[in-house]
């Protein structure tokens, strides 16, 4: 039960029409989920596991993504770990992280029980999606976890987060056993790759980023080979090619849209590209709020020099956007480029 695109984008084998999965498909621009977002609190629809399957079919069957994802969300190991969340709408944690509350964290033993609906909401979702789709897991990344741990979020300069690195590494050596537990418990129910989204990470220097992030990623992608993906927004060559893109262990990488993809396919085992594994990305999201017209000729813009590779060039290509879909996204306009992609590409 899975997709053939994206079995092929994992194991590097070329094929002519990539397959195509965006970050945050279910979610609030489309009008399947907000029918069930009408009925239903947020929290409801992530953790009631028939609730947050069909989230996840919605878009699925509505706009006919080789991929599905898990609907969820990364903040959940922090609420397992004691620190309260609730949402109003957006997350808010009950406390915050500081070197006076590091010990109140509860234990992996505690923590795991209360991650356990990932992995029947995954049973659920793969269920209910047909058997030629593909269904993938994620997690946060650490750091991404660490700011919001910290910071409440991870939006300006991270003041907080970074005025105590040392905090990090003590963070981390609590949360890295729950996370290779929680992607444990999701490859167990069916996921066929986790997802490490690190949407903060590139609020870091390069320098940082390699010598503080990347050794607990290590981690992470040796403890589970082949199985894990890694998405990190706003980091560019400096941060990954030192150290892992060259890792082997990786399933692929995501890209956000200020990559050229297609130099990033091409640039395999040279200087810029991971040497193996899928590349996922990258057309800009905010493009797609362009009018019709222009919509039709920035795509086509984007496509053309992808076109112009041959399958062999673009292999691991898993076609989508630079990051998650934005809300009030136009839904006609990821229709239109589902279908322009397969058809270019056809």
């Amino acid at each position: 039960m899975a997709n053939d695109l994206f079995k092929a984008a994992l194991s590097g084998e070329p094929v002519s029409v990539p397959p195509i999965w965006f970050m945050r498909q279910a979610g609030r621009y489309h009008s399947h989920y907000q029918n069930l977002r009408s009925r239903y609190s947020f929290m409801d629809l992530c953790k009631v596991p028939e609730l947050a399957a069909e989230v996840a079919y919605g878009p699925v069957a509505e706009f006919d993504f080789d991929v599905s994802i898990m609907f969820s969300d990364l903040l959940f190991p922090l609420e397992a770990f004691g620190m309260g969340l609730t949402y109003e709408p957006g997350p808010v944690l009950g406390w915050k992280l500081n070197r006076r509350t590091l010990k109140d964290l509860k234990s992996v033993d505690e923590a795991l029980p209360l991650l356990q609906f990932q992995g029947d909401v995954l049973r659920a979702t793969r269920q209910r999606l047909p058997q030629n789709k593909s269904l993938i897991g994620f997690i946060g990344g650490p750091w991404t976890l660490y700011t919001y741990a910290v910071e409440g979020g991870h939006k300006g300069a991270l003041t907080e987060a970074k005025a105590d690195l040392t905090l990090f590494t003590d963070f981390t050596s609590r949360l890295l056993p729950l996370l290779q537990e929680n992607i444990r418990l999701q490859l167990n129910a069916g996921a066929e790759i986790v997802m490490i989204f690190d949407t903060a990470a590139g609020e870091l220097s390069p320098s940082l980023f390699n010598s503080l992030v990347v050794p607990e990623l290590e981690k992470l992608s040796q403890s589970f080979p082949g199985r894990l993906g890694y998405y990190s927004k706003l980091t560019d060559n400096s941060h990954l090619r030192p150290r892992l893109w060259q890792d082997p262990n990786w399933a692929g990488f995501g890209v956000d849209h200020r990559w050229n993809v297609h130099e990033v396919l091409a640039g395999r085992n040279k200087s810029v590209g991971p040497e193996k594994g899928f590349v996922q990305g990258n057309f800009d999201q905010a493009l797609l709020f362009s009018e019709p017209e222009q919509f039709k000729k920035v795509l086509g813009d984007y496509l053309n020099p992808l076109v112009e590779m041959s399958p062999e060039q673009r292999r691991g290509w898993v076609c989508g956007l630079g990051h998650g879909i934005l809300p009030q996204t136009p839904e006609k306009h990821v229709h239109l480029f589902i279908e322009t992609v397969r058809k270019r590409f056809s």
